[in-house]
C-alpha cells in the first residue's frame, strides 16, 4: 500500500452535481473508493435524482442528463447507506475541502445527519499540488518561458512577465483561441450562464433577477424584495458583497431593474 500505517479506512470521494453552490445544488453522481487498513479496496458509485433540473452548463461538464437520472433514487433515500459507508473513515479527494465535503455536508444535513465526523481527517490532493507546485506568476514564467522572475511584485516586471507567459501559452497550446473573445470564454464553463453577477450571488430565473445565496431568501425576486423586504436589500449594501452585486441591488432600490441581455441563455 502506498500509504503506511493506515489505522482506519481512507475514502476517496468525487461528486458530480447540478452546480457548485452547496446550499442550492444537489449531488447527481457520487463515487467512493475505500482503502482499508488490510490493504484491500472497495468501490461504490451512487447515481441520484437531484429533484431539480440539471442546468445545461452542468450537463456540458459531466454529460449526465435529466433523462439519465429520472428513475434514480434521491440522495435522501440513499443517505443512510452512504453515511454508514463513510462512518469512521478519513476522506481524500481533489478539491474536497472547497467542493465535495461542503456538498456532502449539506446533503446529509437535509437528511438529518451530521457530516463529517469531528475526528474525520481530510486529505486534499489539490492543496498538496498547489503547495508543492506553486501556481503563481513566478512559477508560470519558469514553466512556460524558462526564465527566473527576479523582480516579482514590481508592477512593470509582473505585467511584462504576464505578457511573456500568455505569448508562450498561445505557442505551446495549439487549441487555444487566438482572439481575445475566444480566450475570455475559454475557461467560462465554470460559471453558470444564468448568473447575473460574476460571483453568482444573483441569478436570472424566467427573466427576473433572484437571490442565489443563503437559505431564507434564495429564489426570491429582487423586485418583490424591494417592495416587501427592502431591509434585506439594504443589509446586502452594508455587508461584504462584491461591488458589482451591490450596484445591481442599489439600482433595484431606486426602481431601476436590470433587463436580461438578448444573448443570455434561454430560460
Amino acid at each position: 500500500m502506498f500509504l503506511s500505517n493506515l489505522k482506519r479506512p481512507l475514502a476517496f470521494i468525487d461528486i458530480e452535481s447540478t452546480g457548485i453552490n452547496p446550499r442550492q445544488d444537489r449531488i447527481i453522481d457520487l463515487a467512493i473508493i475505500k482503502l482499508l487498513p488490510n490493504a484491500s479496496q472497495e468501490t461504490h458509485v451512487f447515481r441520484c435524482n437531484p429533484g431539480i433540473p440539471i442546468p445545461p452548463a452542468a450537463e456540458a461538464i459531466h454529460h449526465i442528463s435529466n433523462a439519465d437520472i429520472a428513475n434514480c433514487p434521491s440522495f435522501i433515500q440513499l443517505a443512510g447507506q452512504i453515511f454508514n459507508m463513510l462512518q469512521n473513515c478519513d476522506l481524500a479527494g481533489f478539491s474536497i475541502v472547497r467542493f465535495d465535503v461542503p456538498m456532502l455536508t449539506e446533503e446529509f444535513a437535509r437528511a438529518g445527519l451530521k457530516f463529517p465526523a469531528d475526528d474525520c481527517r481530510l486529505v486534499d490532493a489539490q492543496r498538496i499540488f498547489h503547495k508543492k507546485e506553486p501556481r503563481d506568476l513566478t512559477a508560470a514564467l519558469a514553466f512556460y518561458c524558462g526564465e527566473t522572475h527576479t523582480q516579482a511584485h514590481g508592477a512593470e516586471a509582473d505585467a511584462s512577465a504576464t505578457l511573456k507567459v500568455l505569448e508562450s501559452q498561445l505557442t505551446k497550446y495549439a487549441d487555444l483561441p487566438k482572439t481575445v473573445e475566444g480566450l475570455a470564454s475559454f475557461y467560462a464553463t465554470a460559471r453558470d450562464p444564468d448568473w447575473v453577477d460574476t460571483t453568482g450571488k444573483l441569478k436570472w430565473v424566467n427573466g427576473e433577477v433572484v437571490i442565489n445565496f443563503g437559505v431564507q431568501h434564495i429564489g426570491q425576486k429582487l423586485r418583490d424584495l424591494a417592495q416587501n423586504n427592502a431591509k434585506f436589500l439594504t443589509w446586502i449594501l452594508k455587508s461584504d458583497f462584491p461591488g458589482e452585486t451591490k450596484k445591481i441591488v442599489a439600482d433595484v432600490l431606486e426602481d431601476k431593474f436590470p433587463v436580461k441581455p438578448q444573448n443570455s441563455p434561454k430560460d
